[in-house]
């Protein structure tokens, strides 16, 4: 790293800069801000939407129109664009939008001293010359230079792209963007926002693209699918009508209409919309996501790994027994309150008194009052253990002025321990198997203790001692921390969060597999997995050193239902996501620590700790739980299966008014063109526009259903057997049979007869606008009927769907408009319908709803 000139350590740089200098440095030199890629301009994202594939298609139609001569319909199809192309600007701009605020809430704190005092402050209000201290997990927000290093230890690939950790020791620079992995430092801030070598490089460099989501691709495969097939069938039906003798302008008058039926204007503004309104919604249980696209990721999970500590558990931790050689305490207190009690004789007062100092000093968390509350700063565990020093009256601050620190060795997940060397001693704090066998003490005993506390789900601690005459500071640590005297053990309790039994349920029952990874002892983790109904009697419980290095061998030995997976390392779980993937699982990985990076990343859905977890897990995850709860995980699922499950309700809602439109110009076709049109270009484009709209995007903000879990999981594609069986055997079929019978009746009304002559242009116009009120009254009953495919409207509540009930009011304005307004209806080519079809016409809705009903019965049964 590099090295800077030596510095005298000031008065200030003991006490940090004083709060009203931070401040006057803060509106001098501006926030701590790195220079940010500009999103790209909103004239870009409106240009966007007007040369995809679909609008594109459109455009030739709409110039195919004016060369035929047909000025109006290609008038038409430009608006169809520009306003298809305006709304969906608005959905991506807003989500755009959303996605950046919601990013913004993401926690980025620095720990610093000011006026003598520690305190987190956001990361943006760094400032020169301010104390920052670092810890592992942190992310250095600022160029620092090292004033105190114990065993620091940053990730620097950010800027080097090498893997491997590098030791940073006094007097070096740590740089913003770089991690802390291992030990502890104290730096003071050299260089803040875009002066930083970070900012630099940020400044110079353009952001990566974003690779391609799974989502990306279904809707691309689809939209093209749609456009082949609508031109396609466009050109047989041109084909066609110049087969059978007509004027090629009309002909391709034909070949548009089939061709703007079968295209689905609002797919991208409500798969767009469908997405944001999931995210919002997950925002609001306390789960940011990071990526929209993700939203409908989430929803075809089949395997959560999940943390035990903070995300089963409340990570509200506090000490409830200890035992010493000399006898065992109980602790009874309420949280972190320092007021507790503990049940102990005089003989055992003394060692207590020694473990509680001990586990105080190799701890760096502490707790404090804050709003009327003890609550803990820094990690809970180790808050919980101060709580303990000073529930035995343990004055800590006494014992460091007494006792003072000469090297700190900080937890190692790979020694599983914590060691401070004081002028008198060597403390030592870790796992019980990592620290019982390097002491003098028989272990038989103790390991009994350990095995009792363990069971009833406590999490445990060993602590010992060494002489500091006995150790030489520069010594290996292996050496170090040997022949030591053991003090005893405390066993922590960290019970399970209060809904967490009943989302281990509901993700069972929704044919979610759920493993508990965590690095707590077997017999701990089986204790919590147990009592959360995680695993039963017969649960795999595992250790990390024993997991097959083979991935087909891990797969297969987890994927089972309700498995725990103690003692793992951060490599562990990386193999483990990689093993479930393999045997064709969607995995979700929770994590925390910064070595949980690789695994977020490498998982199908990254979650990250908004509350306890590290920058750089919440960095590489797609989701944030800002609650830290597993039960915010399951709901994220049921979130993600209704925004994909609302997707396929617009794509059937859709695909069923297709039938609709696309009937008349069959009936033409069949009849070689001796029976009348019955709806025009123009109607079908009002149709696909003025009515149809609306009720679509409603579809995509579908509130989750109540058993959306309990469904079982569909095909991967978006358009598949179920919504292509509705759409085109049921209820298309049922709303295209109304509109024709509409039609004829309204003809048979003027007194036509097939074969006849047509009618004159106002009873056909009549004749038409039965039929377009047709599909329109079927498209009411058809919103309502996509709502569910195996549910009756009438169980789900007609009112249930807010949006979708002002989607329905606005279509029927939308109707009456397109009728009775008579320049809007001359221009359709339609007018108000005779009696006898208007009453066929209205028929639509209780015709739809009936097959519908008898639909979904028949499916039920078979």
């Amino acid at each position: 790293m590099e090295q800077n000139p030596p510095r005298s350590r000031s008065i200030r740089r003991v006490r940090g800069l004083s709060h009203s200098e931070a401040a006057k440095r803060l509106r001098r030199d501006g926030p701590n801000v790195l220079p940010t890629q500009q999103p790209p301009p909103a004239w870009r994202l409106l240009a966007e939407q007007f040369v995809h594939f679909f609008a594109i298609m459109l455009w030739v139609a709409s110039g195919l129109a004016v060369v035929a001569g047909m000025m109006e319909l290609g008038i038409a199809i430009v608006l169809v664009v520009v306003i298809n192309g305006l709304f969906a600007f608005a959905q991506e701009y807003r989500a755009e939008r959303a996605a950046e605020r919601l990013r913004d809430l993401l926690p980025k704190r620095a720990t610093v001293r000011r006026d003598g005092t520690i305190r987190e402050i956001d990361a943006t209000e760094l400032v020169v010359d301010d104390v920052v201290l670092l810890g592992p997990g942190d992310r250095v927000s600022a160029d620092l230079e090292i004033v105190d290093s114990h065993s620091l230890q940053l990730d620097v690939s950010l800027l080097t792209g090498e893997s491997d950790p590098e030791p940073v020791e006094e007097g070096e620079t740590a740089y913003a963007g770089t991690f802390v992995v291992e030990g502890e430092a104290t730096g003071v801030v050299r260089a803040t926002g875009s002066e930083t070598r970070l900012g630099e490089i940020a400044a110079l460099t353009r952001a990566r693209e974003r690779p391609e989501t799974p989502l990306h691709r279904e809707i691309d495969r689809l939209v093209r699918i749609i456009a082949a097939v609508a031109v396609a069938v466009g050109g047989v039906f041109f084909a066609v009508s110049v087969a059978l003798g007509t004027d090629p302008s009309v002909g391709i008058l034909f070949a548009i209409g089939v061709t703007v039926a079968l295209v689905p204007e609002g797919l991208l503004p409500s798969v767009t919309m469908s997405l944001a309104v999931g995210a919002k919604r997950l925002a609001a249980d306390n789960a940011l996501v990071r990526r929209l696209e993700s939203v409908e990721t989430l929803g075809s999970t089949t395997f959560i790994c999940t943390d035990k500590t903070g995300t089963l558990t409340q990570n509200r931790m506090a000490v409830v027994e200890a035992w010493t050689p000399a006898g065992t305490a109980h602790i009874e207190g309420d949280g972190y309150d320092p007021t507790g009690t503990v049940e102990v004789g005089d003989e055992t007062k003394p060692l207590l008194r020694e473990l509680g100092t001990v586990v105080a000093r190799c701890s760096t968390g502490d707790i404090e009052r804050r709003d009327g509350e003890w609550v803990a700063h820094g990690d809970p565990m180790e808050a919980a253990l101060v709580t303990f020093a000073r529930r035995l009256d343990v004055d800590i601050q006494d014992q460091i002025q007494t006792d003072p620190e000469v090297k700190r060795f900080p937890f190692d997940p790979r020694r599983r321990r914590t060691s401070v060397l004081t002028q008198d001693q060597l403390l030592v704090m870790g796992a019980p198997e990592a620290v019982i066998e390097r002491t003098r003490h028989e272990a038989g005993d103790v390991q009994t203790v350990v095995a009792e506390m363990a069971e009833r789900g406590l999490r445990v601690l060993a602590v010992a001692t060494r002489p500091a005459n006995e150790v030489t500071a520069d010594a290996d640590l292996e050496a170090i921390e040997t022949d030591l005297e053991l003090v005893g053990v405390v066993g922590l309790e960290d019970p399970p969060r209060p809904g967490v039994a009943a989302a281990v349920t509901e993700s069972k029952n929704a044919s979610v597999r759920t493993a508990m990874i965590t690095g707590d002892h077997p017999t701990t983790a089986r204790a919590i997995a147990e009592e959360v109904g995680l695993v039963g009697d017969d649960g795999l419980v595992i250790d990390g050193d024993e997991l097959p290095d083979d991935d087909q061998m891990l797969g297969a030995l987890l994927d089972r239902d309700g498995v725990v997976v103690s003692r793992v390392s951060p490599e562990d779980k990386l193999l483990i996501a990689h093993a479930l993937q393999d045997r064709g699982h969607v995995v979700a990985m929770t994590g925390d620590g910064v070595n949980d990076g690789p695994a977020l990343q490498e998982a199908d859905v990254g979650v990250a700790m908004g509350r306890s977890g590290t920058d750089v897990a919440r960095e590489a995850a797609d989701l944030v739980l800002l609650d830290d709860d597993f039960e915010t995980i399951v709901n994220a699922i049921r979130q993600g299966r209704a925004t994909f499950y609302n997707i396929k309700r617009f794509l059937t809602y859709h695909l069923t008014d297709n039938v609709a439109q696309l009937t008349p110009f069959v009936v033409w076709a069949l009849a070689a063109g001796q029976f009348p049109l019955a709806l025009g270009i123009l109607q079908i484009l009002a149709l696909d526009i003025g009515t149809d709209l609306l009720p679509a995007l409603a579809l995509g903000s579908e509130p989750p259903a109540e058993d959306v879990l309990e469904q079982p999981l569909e095909a991967e594609h978006l358009i598949d057997e179920t919504v292509l069986g509705r759409a085109f055997g049921v209820l298309g079929p049922a709303e295209a049979t109304v509109e024709m019978t509409a039609f004829v009746v309204s003809l048979a009304a003027f007194g036509w007869v097939p074969g006849g002559p047509f009618p004159e242009q106002p009873e056909l116009f009549a004749a038409s606008g039965a039929a377009f009120t047709a599909v329109v009254v079927g498209q009411m009953a058809n919103a309502f009927a996509c709502r569910s495919t195996t549910h009756w409207p009438g169980e789900l509540g007609w009112t249930s769907n807010r949006l979708l009930v002002g989607a329905v009011i606005v279509e029927l304005l939308a109707l009456l408009a397109f009728l009775f307004v008579g320049p809007i209806a001359r221009i359709l080519g339609q007018a108000p319908p005779p009696l006898e079809g208007g009453l066929v016409a209205l028929l639509a809705s209780p015709v739809l709803l009936v097959v519908d009903s008898i639909h979904k019965r028949w499916r039920a049964r078979y």
